[in-house]
């Protein structure tokens, strides 16, 4: 789990990036997961928004990724869910000590 400290630092790092996913009409399928699962694993942290025609409620998007992904849910702002998973074998993103 991250802490307050961490959410508050990665928050400030996704700032300025951009959704590279988008959940529609369609809402959250197995390609997709896989997709961010990649994705994740490459980047550490990416903002996924929530297009006005997504059937489903964004908090249950957000659940279905992060389970789906195994990733964590740094914030949800707007139509925007902002996602962290430390990646294996790309690390780039290290997180403030929990103490």
């Amino acid at each position: 789990m991250l802490t307050g400290k961490q959410k508050r630092f990665l928050r400030s790092k996704a700032h300025h990036l951009q959704p590279i996913f988008q959940v529609g009409k369609g809402g959250v399928n197995e390609n997709m997961i896989k997709q961010i699962k990649d994705a994740l694993e490459a980047r550490e942290l990416l903002k996924i928004s929530v297009l006005q025609n997504c059937e489903e409620d964004k908090e249950v998007v957000a659940e279905e990724i992060v389970r789906g992904t195994d990733s964590q849910l740094v914030q949800i702002i707007g139509r925007i869910i902002v996602l962290y998973k430390e990646s294996r074998e790309n690390k780039q993103i290290e997180l403030p000590s929990k103490g």
